[in-house]
């Protein structure tokens, strides 16, 4: 069994927290944003006595690094060697490179912690790699057990909600209830300050809820919904904008409003809405429309203009929205229970207040007995886009992550590729991962790339300079906002032509197809 050395006046342990490097260019590059469960955890380990911490970011990193330009942790360990390595493992296509790092730094005799809801559901996969021990549940509760554990006893078995190896090499997994923070308010301040040989963060990620009360086919999180009181967070933004001269926040909550199933009984109000409007409320009173917002909601928000307008008051630009798809079969099985109509009608109101960033995914595996041609297919999206007005799209392939129903459904029906073909690096949402029904696989693989080409046209790059020169006509007949918002578009959908190209140069998907069809042949 792996031990930590005792504090002592000369030697206090490094614990360094990892969030792993995207796999090539992705929708997730150029982000800055580390993930906020990670920077939780690591400020929760940095109250334990006796300890030091800081928190690696691989996607934000301007430190030591290989030839392969990832960031050199031979390097890393030779500065500042790290007794105890905890690794993000929130987004399944980071796993190979959690994996690589974890047997590097075995290796280095340190010891390994994993969390996050890939190996939530993995525990055995992460311990044959690498993993000493995953955690279950909210990170900050369970930080502090295993510190304890490997500091002052030892022993590993005495942690509850984790899984481990025994000497003897078998799995031996503890299972009680996912540990979960009943308060939110307990959650102590994030330290961003923690981050090392990290660039200018632009955007700070920071959450008012926790769990999801939906049960869509293709998620993963899970867990009671809990909520942190509008004092609480405000307090938090107030903080990072004095400390940190923060002026961009992302609320990372799957979705930021309330509905019909939170209202209580009593009065029916929804609890957590008011608590949201309040926090709104206290954003606007200090800092009016001076901090930008971005934050992910669900189309019938387009309903409640009381939110809608003191989310505009409060600074929100960007609503992220999880269209998934405009086809009625597709929404069916995702179980959204939504017209492609009245999706419209409420994305022509959302984009009356705000940016409207939409996310489809394309091909999803219906249950239902007749597949459209991709055909017509295409011809709905791009009909759809159209009539919503949509600002912004990301288009992604139907990705059948581990705990979801969708990975279930396509393990029993025998679709999914093994992880010899298909990687976790490929659960970006970039390729194809199972054997599609009713289209080819390489029109499973090609169309979403088809169609966000479609969108980011290379055209954008020539209608900017003249818009900047129709500037005072338009500004006049239509005024600022008209303007601006045109403008904008363009810049941002020349930056997606440009992030496309850069995509298609790294990846050979033709490759990769031929792959898949050699194994099912």
């Amino acid at each position: 069994m792996k031990t930590i050395p005792t504090a002592s006046a000369d030697f206090w342990p490094l614990v360094r927290f990892i969030a792993p490097a995207y796999p090539a260019v992705n929708i997730f590059s150029g982000s800055r944003i580390t993930p906020l469960g990670l920077i939780n955890v690591a400020t929760a380990a940095n109250k334990f006595p006796g300890l030091r911490v800081e928190v690696i970011d691989e996607n934000n990193y301007r430190g030591p690094r290989h030839g392969n330009g990832l960031p050199d942790h031979a390097a890393l360990q030779r500065d500042r060697p790290a007794a105890i390595v905890g690794f993000y493992c929130g987004l399944t296509s980071t796993m190979d490179r959690v994996y690589d790092l974890a047997r590097f730094y075995r290796g280095a005799r340190a010891v390994n912690l994993a969390g996050g809801w890939h190996v939530h559901y993995c525990p055995e996969e992460a311990l044959n790699n690498g993993i000493d021990v995953v955690a279950h549940g909210d990170g900050e509760t369970v930080i502090g057990q295993i510190l304890q554990a490997l500091i002052e006893h030892g022993d590993l078995s005495a942690i509850q909600g984790i899984s481990f190896l025994d000497q003897g090499g078998a799995v031996v997994t503890n299972q009680p209830p996912m540990l979960e923070i009943p308060d939110l308010d307990q959650l102590p301040y994030p330290d961003f300050s923690l981050i090392r040989h990290a660039g200018k963060i632009k955007t700070y990620p920071i959450n008012i809820t926790k769990g999801c009360l939906f049960g869509c086919e293709f998620r993963s999180v899970n867990g009671r919904l809990r909520w942190a009181s509008a004092r609480h967070v405000f307090n938090i933004v107030d903080w990072l904008v004095e400390t940190r001269g923060a002026q961009s926040f992302f609320i990372v909550d799957d979705r930021l409003e309330a509905d019909e199933k939170e209202r209580s009984v009593e009065g029916g109000k929804c609890p957590r809405r008011e608590n949201l409007l309040a926090f709104l409320r206290l954003v606007r009173e200090k800092y009016g429309r001076r901090l930008r917002l971005t934050v992910q909601i669900r189309l019938k928000a387009a309903e409640d203009k009381e939110l809608l307008e003191a989310m505009k008051s409060a600074g929100v630009r960007t609503v992220c929205v999880g269209y998934e798809s405009p086809i009625a079969e597709d929404l069916n099985s995702m179980h959204k229970g939504l017209s492609s109509q009245k999706m419209i009608e409420w994305t022509l109101i959302l984009r009356r207040y705000f940016w409207v960033h939409g996310m489809f995914i394309f091909g999803y595996p219906n249950n239902q007995p007749l597949a459209l041609p991709v055909e017509e297919m295409v011809r709905r999206y791009k009909a759809f886009i159209r009539r919503a007005r949509i600002s912004s799209v990301q288009v992604l392939h139907p990705v059948p992550l581990v705990g979801t129903l969708l990975r279930v459904r396509l393990e029993s029906e025998g679709r999914i590729f093994p992880r010899s073909i298909a990687p976790w690096s490929k659960y970006d949402g970039s390729y194809a991962c199972f054997e599609p029904h009713g289209m080819k696989l390489e029109e499973l693989q090609e169309t979403p790339i088809k169609l966000m080409k479609w969108f980011y046209s290379s055209w954008s790059f020539w209608r900017i300079p003249f818009r900047t020169v129709a500037f005072p006509f338009h500004y006049l007949a239509f005024g600022w906002s008209h303007w601006h918002y045109g403008w904008l578009r363009d810049i941002v959908r020349y930056g997606g032509h440009r992030l496309l190209v850069r995509w298609q140069r790294r990846n050979n998907s033709r490759e990769y197809v031929a792959r898949l069809k050699a194994y099912l042949h």
